[in-house]
This record gives C-alpha cells, sequence and structure tokens, in this order.
C-alpha cells in the first residue's frame, strides 16, 4: 500500500489534516457527484505525510525554523529574502526517493495504460478554508504538468511554495505558525478547457451577501485568466428560488468583451490566443449549461452546510471540455467573506454633499465603502516595497503575490477584472473598496496624485480628483424598530438591489425602468422594432449592429427589461416591488439611439406626449407591447409574482382603461395571478377625481415632484424659478391630504414615492399623521425615515389619547 497517496475516491472532508482544504474537498466531491452529469476528473493526494517525509530529511525542518524566526510582516525585503532562501532549501534537493518512486506509479495509474495524460498540479494547505484565514492563492499551481519526472518536480515546486513571500506574510498576519500549517498535493487530470471555457461560480453574492443567487462568472479558455482577473468574463445570475421550482431562473446574462483567451503552448504554459470577431461578444455557456451549473453548485452547498451544521456559500471552479462537451467541476470551498449570517450592523459611507467632484475614472465597484490616498501607479511585482500604507493601489491586475500590500492600500482600482477577480475577492476580505475593470486607470491616474475612490454608489465605482470629506457610520438594523406605517424604497439600478434589500424596508415602492432601459438597452424600442426608419446612417448601422443576431428584435429589448427588472424583483422576494412603466419624456425618448427619427417635437415635453396617453396612441403602442411582454416575462416565466405594475401620467380614468385593455391584450391582466395595478397621483385630476382613478385601479402612489408642479404652476426643470417649488406648500399639503382621505374611504391603498419625505422631515411627519399606507423613500433617507415615522406615530398615537381624554371630560384612560 502506497505511503504517501491517497486517491480522490479516498478522501472526505474529514481528511484536512492530512490532505488539505482543497484536496479533501475534492474528494468529498468526486464523492458526492460521482458519474452524474457534472462531475469531478479524477485524480490523486501526496499526502501531507510526504511534506512532513521532505522536511524531516537532513535538519531541514530546524533550518527553515531558524531563517524564519526573526521575519516580520514590516521589513518586506527581509521578508523576502527569508522566504527566497527558505524555497531554494527545498527545491535543490530531489524528493525522497520512496516518495518519489510513489508519486511516479499514481500518475501511470492514472493514465490508465494510456498516453501520459495533461495533469494539474495544485497545492492544498492543512489550514486551507478555515472560517478565520482562506489561505486561497498563497501556494502555487501548475497546469498542463505532462510526464512522470514534470510531475514530481511540480510536487517539489508545490511544497516549497508554502514558502512564497504571501504565505509567509500571511501567516505572520493571521497569527499561524510557520511550522503548525503543512501541505498536501493535489495532482488531477486536466479538463481540456482551451477549446471550452472555464470560470468561477458564487452561491451567493459576493459582494453584498446575498444568498438567494448564484454567480456565475465565464471565459473560453482556461480559467486562469478569469480568477486573476485578466480580462472580464462573463456574468450569470441564477435565482434559487425559481430555480428549485422549475421556472426560468436566469436574472441576467453579461456579455463581456473578450478579445482573448488562455490555451496551453506547445510547451504546456498558458498563453494568450486573439479571439475573432464572432466570438469576443458571445456568451461563453449557453443557458441550459448555466442552469446545470446552478443546480449542482446549490447541490454542493447544501452538502457542505449539512455538513458543516451551518449555512456554507460555495466557491466553486468549474470548466467545459473543449474535446467532450461536458462540464466539470474542479474544485470547491467555503465562501470565506460572507460565511457568517447577514451582518446586522449596517456600515453606510457617504460623499459630502455640495462638494465639487471631478470623476477620472469608473469601473465595477466591490463593496460599499471609500477610501482616498495618494496614487501608487504599479504595473508589475518590481516596486511592489515602493508602496506606502494608505497609498491607493493602481494596477493592470493583481495577483497573490501582492497581498502583503493590498493589506495596507486604502484602496484598489484595476485596469482589468470582474467581480470574482483576484482583486476584488482580496479586498473583499481585507474590506479595503475597490474598483475593477477600469479599463484604463493606469493611463489615466498620476502617480503620487490624491484621489477618492467611492464604491458607495451603486455598481458603478468612481475614482475622483483629490481627497473628498466623506463620512461613515455604522447603523445597528436589528435593533431598528419598525413604524406601522410601511416604509419601502425608491431603486432605480438593478445592480444596487441585492445590497438595498438587506436594509428594513418592506419592499420596493418604486422601481424606474427608465434607468434600465437608459443604461442596459440604451435604444428605442422602436428603432428595433423598425431600423429601416431610423434616419441617421450612423445610428442605423449602431440598431443594425445590436440585432445582427437576433431572431427577433423586440425579444432583444424584451430579454434586456425584463432582466433589470428581475434582479429588483429577486432581490426583494417575496416582498412587493412596484414597477412604473416608462415615464420618458419625448425630448428623452429621442436621446436613446435612434430615438430622433420616432419622437415629435414638442415645446414642452413634461406637459406633452408621455405617460398613460402615449401608451395607446399610434405612435407608441408597439413599444408599449413589448414593455408589458417584459413584465409578463417577470412574473410568469421567471415566476417573480411579487412585482406589481404602477401607471404613470394618467390624466383621465378613460386613459387608464384603456391603458389596462392594452395590457390585457398581452397578457397582463390585473387581477389574474394576483396583478394589482397602481396610478400615479401626481396630476390635480388624479385626485380630483379620485373615486373614479379608484374604480379602475388598485391604488395610487403620490409622486411629489410632478404634483408640486402642477399645483403650483411651476416648471420643476427651471432655475429660475426654483425658488417657488416647494412640496411645502399649503396648496400642495391639501391636496395630498384629500387623495389620502379619498383613497381610504374607497378601501384603495395609498403610498407616496416622491422626493419630498426624502428631502424633508416635516414633510414625512405630515404624511404619517394623515394615515398614509405607504413610503417609499431613497436609500440614504431610510434610516432617518424610519426614526421619524416612529416619533410621529407615538406623537398620533398620544394626541389620540389626549383627544379621548378631554372628550371624557379629563379622565385618563384605563390601561
Amino acid at each position: 500500500m502506497a505511503r504517501f497517496i491517497r486517491w480522490f475516491d479516498d478522501v472526505s472532508l474529514g481528511d484536512v489534516s492530512l490532505v488539505g482544504g482543497k484536496t479533501a474537498s475534492l474528494g468529498e466531491l468526486y464523492r458526492l457527484l460521482g458519474d452524474g452529469p457534472l462531475r469531478v476528473p479524477n485524480g490523486f493526494s501526496v499526502t501531507a505525510d510526504a511534506y512532513s517525509a521532505v522536511l524531516d530529511e537532513g535538519g531541514l525542518r530546524d533550518a527553515i525554523r531558524r531563517r524564519l524566526a526573526a521575519v516580520t510582516k514590516q521589513d518586506l525585503a527581509g521578508l523576502a529574502a527569508a522566504a527566497h532562501e527558505v524555497r531554494h532549501l527545498i527545491v535543490d534537493r530531489p524528493l525522497p526517493a520512496a516518495l518519489a518512486d510513489e508519486i511516479r506509479a499514481a500518475y501511470r495509474r492514472l493514465a490508465g495504460g494510456g498516453p501520459e495524460p495533461a495533469v494539474a498540479v495544485r497545492s492544498s494547505a492543512t489550514a486551507e478554508d478555515l472560517p478565520e484565514a482562506s489561505f486561497a492563492g498563497q501556494h502555487e499551481s501548475f497546469v498542463g504538468v505532462r510526464g512522470a519526472e514534470a510531475v514530481v518536480d511540480a510536487c517539489r515546486a508545490c511544497i516549497a511554495s508554502l514558502f512564497t513571500d504571501r504565505a509567509v506574510s500571511y501567516r505572520i498576519d493571521k497569527g499561524f505558525d510557520h511550522m503548525a500549517v503543512r501541505l498536501s498535493v493535489a495532482v488531477q487530470r486536466m479538463v481540456a478547457a482551451d477549446d471550452g471555457a472555464s470560470g468561477i461560480a458564487f452561491t451567493i453574492d459576493p459582494d453584498s451577501g446575498f444568498r438567494d443567487v448564484v454567480l456565475i462568472n465565464g471565459a473560453f479558455g482556461l480559467g486562469e485568466a478569469v480568477v486573476k482577473g485578466q480580462l472580464d468574463p462573463d456574468e450569470f445570475w441564477v435565482f434559487k428560488p425559481t430555480l428549485a421550482r422549475g421556472l426560468d431562473p436566469i436574472l441576467r446574462r453579461v456579455a463581456a468583451r473578450k478579445t482573448w483567451k488562455l490555451v496551453r503552448g506547445p510547451d504546456g504554459a498558458p498563453e494568450r490566443r486573439e479571439l475573432g470577431e464572432d466570438q469576443q461578444r458571445r456568451l461563453c455557456l449557453t443557458d441550459d449549461e448555466v442552469v446545470a451549473l446552478a443546480r449542482c453548485a446549490v447541490q454542493i452547498e447544501q452538502h457542505y452546510s449539512a455538513a458543516r451544521g451551518e449555512p456554507t456559500p460555495m466557491d466553486v471552479e468549474w470548466a467545459r471540455d473543449g474535446e467532450d462537451g461536458r462540464l466539470y467541476l474542479l474544485q470547491a470551498r467555503p465562501e470565506t467573506v460572507h460565511r457568517a449570517p447577514r451582518r446586522v450592523r449596517a456600515e453606510v459611507y457617504a460623499l459630502e454633499p455640495g462638494v465639487a467632484r471631478e470623476r477620472l475614472v469608473s469601473g465595477k465597484a466591490v463593496g460599499q465603502r471609500i477610501g482616498s490616498g495618494r496614487v501608487r501607479l504599479l504595473r508589475d511585482a518590481r516596486r511592489l516595497a515602493d508602496f506606502q500604507t494608505g497609498e491607493v493601489l493602481v494596477a493592470p491586475v493583481t495577483d497573490p503575490d501582492w497581498e502583503p500590500i493590498m493589506k495596507r492600500a486604502a484602496a484598489i482600482v484595476t485596469d482589468h477584472g470582474g467581480r470574482t477577480c483576484h482583486a476584488a475577492i482580496v479586498s473583499r476580505e481585507l474590506g479595503v473598496p475597490c474598483i475593477v475593470g477600469t479599463e484604463r486607470a493606469t493611463g489615466t491616474l498620476r502617480d503620487g496624485a490624491p484621489v477618492t475612490v467611492s464604491c458607495a454608489e451603486g455598481e458603478t465605482g468612481w475614482v475622483y480628483r483629490g481627497a473628498l470629506p466623506f463620512e461613515r457610520r455604522e447603523v445597528d438594523l436589528a435593533a431598528l424598530a419598525l413604524p406601522r406605517t410601511s416604509l419601502m424604497l425608491n431603486v432605480a439600478n438593478p445592480d444596487e438591489a441585492f445590497t438595498l434589500a438587506a436594509l428594513p424596508a418592506r419592499g420596493v415602492g418604486l422601481a424606474r425602468i427608465e434607468f434600465i432601459i437608459a443604461s442596459a438597452v440604451r435604444v428605442h424600442p422602436l428603432a428595433l422594432l423598425h431600423p429601416e426608419r431610423v434616419v441617421d446612417a450612423d445610428e442605423r448601422r449602431q440598431v443594425e449592429g445590436l440585432i445582427a443576431d437576433a431572431s427577433d428584435p423586440g425579444r432583444w429589448f424584451v430579454d434586456r427589461l425584463a432582466e433589470g427588472v428581475a434582479m429588483i424583483a429577486a432581490a426583494f422576494h417575496p416582498r412587493d416591488v412596484i414597477v412604473r412603466l416608462s415615464d420618458f419624456k419625448t425630448n428623452e425618448y429621442a436621446r436613446l439611439l435612434g430615438g430622433a427619427s420616432f419622437e415629435p417635437p414638442e415645446e414642452n415635453p413634461m406637459l406633452g406626449f408621455r405617460g398613460a396617453f402615449r401608451y395607446t396612441h399610434p405612435l407608441y403602442a408597439e413599444a408599449f407591447a413589448l414593455e408589458c411582454r417584459a413584465m409578463r416575462r417577470v412574473r410568469e416565466a421567471m415566476g417573480l409574482d411579487n412585482v406589481k405594475i404602477m401607471v404613470p401620467f394618467c390624466r383621465t380614468p378613460a386613459e387608464g382603461e384603456r391603458t389596462l385593455a392594452a395590457m390585457a391584450r398581452e397578457g397582463l391582466r390585473r387581477g389574474e395571478n394576483g396583478l394589482e395595478v397602481y396610478v400615479m397621483c401626481e396630476i390635480p385630476s388624479n385626485v380630483l377625481r379620485a373615486e373614479e382613478f379608484a374604480r379602475v385601479f388598485d391604488g395610487f402612489s403620490i409622486g411629489s415632484n410632478d404634483l408640486t408642479q402642477l399645483v403650483l404652476g411651476v416648471d420643476r426643470d427651471s432655475e429660475l424659478v426654483a425658488p417657488v417649488f416647494d412640496e411645502r406648500d399649503p396648496a400642495v399639503l391639501a391636496m395630498v391630504a384629500s387623495v389620502i382621505e379619498a383613497a381610504r374611504r374607497a378601501g384603495r391603498k395609498i403610498g407616496i414615492c416622491g422626493q419630498a419625505p426624502s428631502d424633508y422631515p416635516e414633510f414625512m411627519r405630515f404624511l404619517v399623521e394623515h394615515g398614509i399606507d405607504s413610503v417609499s423613500l431613497n436609500r440614504d433617507a431610510l434610516v432617518r425615515g424610519i426614526e421619524i415615522a416612529l416619533a410621529a406615530e407615538a406623537a398620533a398615537g398620544g394626541a389620540a389619547r389626549r383627544a379621548a381624554e378631554a372628550e371624557r371630560g379629563g379622565e385618563p384612560e384605563e390601561e
């Protein structure tokens, strides 16, 4: 029997002390998945006993201990010199003969009498994937290794990599004894992903900690390019509840522009290969493959959660073999940042308002923090020793060798990478604000210049010139009592939804689809349906390029819009999400790609061709049908029936009835499958004819901006008359009080989604005192809104008690 070798089918999670966290997990997966549709490529472990045997020869252990005894993380040069010397103490001598023979024999067995297979040789530390330390990426791995002697050499290099600079620094930082951690090596058949694809799947949103999604990243070729953030990957979000119900669970697909892929060169080393134009925007996975990966990832999460006795989100590496077309899982480890339950204390960062800001670059925000410092531009690892604590690290990409300086950075900015690249994963663990995928940070930001890195403004992170003032505060969300009045959120950006869903809101009172159309669609829906009518030749070519591969251009619009709405609806499911149908004005629609060819010129678009009137007009009815189909897809095909519909700028009840009829023709029937349809109350006619509108719709949502404009006769876009615009004007308050009372008499729900309660505490108190059902606020006003609503409810209760006492002649009410 081999002394130093254990095969995957003989390894489980209980063997971490012998084979390390990575290999123990591989063995567990190998046994769990078996010959299922997704499987783990076979392999073996060179155990930690082999590592001990290496160190026990010739007094090597004592020599290593002496050399590392005085090393500190503050002396980077001394640390690097000591680690380099220790590595060479290992790699400059042969492995013990018995160990080398066992590795050769195991490799021949893996070949099964066939050609020598290419294998991945991966380090697996016995302290890996602990709750307090992940050790991920600290040690070396080698891919495309072929031949018995090459495998022996790679195993020796892996053992030596327990003493890389980054691993030594990490152990010091985490308080681990250098000699207490041992290392195993996993040798595994390579998946031929050169002509396939590979990537990572998280069973949690790694930014927000939202647990009901699987996030899959991937690209063509070998997975190292995705893991290291060398290119922007495709992204797929899958909703677990609808995955379990057999509905369409894919919330969103994002195709990155992938100009190259990583493949194995003739010598087995990774090299870049350019991709043709037809592949660059093509998704690397089909929908069926995405669903299969998500199901397998959830199965793994459930298995590990049961084994550990606690919820255990997972980080899974996968690959598709270009030869047999099958999907394989290469490893799985517990996700370390959000393993504990979602925090009840929220850190809230915000740039101070009113301060001039100059944006320099933007990219994908990682986390929600803000940091500032002087730029330290590093294009490679040669100048790592120059990095000073509190600087902003700016680089093309980062890799594990950089971790000692990353933990000292005020912020991190990279040219390349997605949400699961090295820079993103490490910055989350360290709590450092990070922006990845800027494409141009190293060419734009000047070395030594002070900048502010903000990840607190949604999915897009911004780098601003100078050190801008910002505030940070902590809120104990669990300690917040909630008022009787339902406080909801205004949400425009789907990329913020998972983060916002953790806030103590009853749902979304206003989801604006204009933002989704402007950012994810960017083209006028009629231009998609009739590109030949786009007058501008350049715009017509752009539109035709967008739909070149689409068999149904209208479906292209429906899919983009549905995905944006679905991200918000899934984040808050099963809480209500009220989606307002499009309310662009003609001048705003005209700014969309191809839009000028379909929009009539108007002197006053604010009062013109907008809202409900537009939906059934011959100039737009065909496009409105696409909006309805998108909403139906979200509610029915995707199973997100918590979506409610809201009709904006509806001038008369007859307009409302025509709109409902148009919706019904597209399968969106009020009352069917629980569909509720609300109307915006933003025109005086909505107030004056409230009882009639109540017979058409299920409820009202007050739009205080437009209502104020039309009650006071003030153009809210005019700076000249801006001082007159005030939602607290007695005339506006009288209108608000009147429609609340009318809705209550009619037995209809009524809320408000306008800006006023987010801006003015006294307006919030007024609403609560008049018995409004719900108030929808901006994210930064929610916590303060809760406090004001509680105080207003308490004051209203006290006033009611005092009135009752007065009626009884001053007798106090009995408890």
